[in-house]
Parts: C-alpha cells; sequence; structure tokens
C-alpha cells in the first residue's frame, strides 16, 4: 500500500493551482505549504493523513510519471477532469469507461504542468 509520494516540479506556483483544483473533488487539501531542509515544498492531505507532496526543482523536475488517486464515484473522476483541465492540464484521455482494465474501470487522464499523467480512478459500478 502506498504511503506518500514525492514529485520535483518546476513551479510550486502552477502545481498548487492544477493539483488544489483537481483533487479537491477526491477529498483533497493542500494542507501545508513551505520550506523543509531549504526547499519549498507542497503537501495534500486527505482525511488528515498527507501523502502526496512536491518539492521545487526549476531546474530538474522527475517526470513524467504516471500517478492514479482513487474516486469513489464516477462524478468525482469528472469533477477532477473538469477541474484540472481548467487549471493547466492537457487531455491524456477523457473520463469514460475503460473495460481494456476491467468492466468497472472508470478513469480521466490529464497531463500536469510538468508532464506527468495523473488519474483519477473509481473502480465501483454506477
Amino acid at each position: 500500500m502506498l504511503d506518500h509520494m514525492t514529485f520535483r516540479v518546476r513551479s510550486l506556483a502552477a502545481t498548487r493551482a492544477f493539483y488544489e483544483s483537481a483533487l479537491a473533488p477526491l477529498g483533497y487539501r493542500l494542507g501545508h505549504e513551505g520550506e523543509h531542509d531549504g526547499v519549498r515544498m507542497l503537501g495534500f492531505e486527505q482525511g488528515g493523513r498527507f501523502d502526496t507532496w512536491f518539492v521545487e526543482a526549476p531546474g530538474n523536475p522527475s517526470g513524467p510519471t504516471h500517478l492514479a488517486w482513487h474516486a469513489t464515484t464516477r462524478a468525482a473522476v469528472d469533477a477532477f477532469y473538469k477541474a484540472a483541465m481548467a487549471n493547466g492540464g492537457r487531455d491524456n484521455g477523457p473520463p469514460g469507461l475503460r473495460p481494456h482494465y476491467h468492466a468497472n474501470y472508470y478513469g480521466a487522464f490529464v497531463l500536469d504542468p510538468d508532464g506527468n499523467n495523473v488519474e483519477a480512478v473509481c473502480h465501483d459500478p454506477e
């Protein structure tokens, strides 16, 4: 099981705008913004648990990577996609069923400002 993840990004401002909006429908909020060991960072939490971190590395981002967040409903997947697209995301697969993964796999894929392929997915039938 995943405990936490940290991504190196070029711009914390662009990252904050993108993820603060895109992750809100999944129950996440920005819970920390500050410095650690001289590095600027953002921390996102859900239900009091931090698991998603971004550190500023203007000349050395780590992307592209793929990251998927669990959504409890298909409507949350749709809202993730809409919010991400409205805040600098680029389409990499609109919301919809992906039956080649399994019959109820409903996901949406967006490229974030650093080119990472981010996804929200719901595995439940609706």
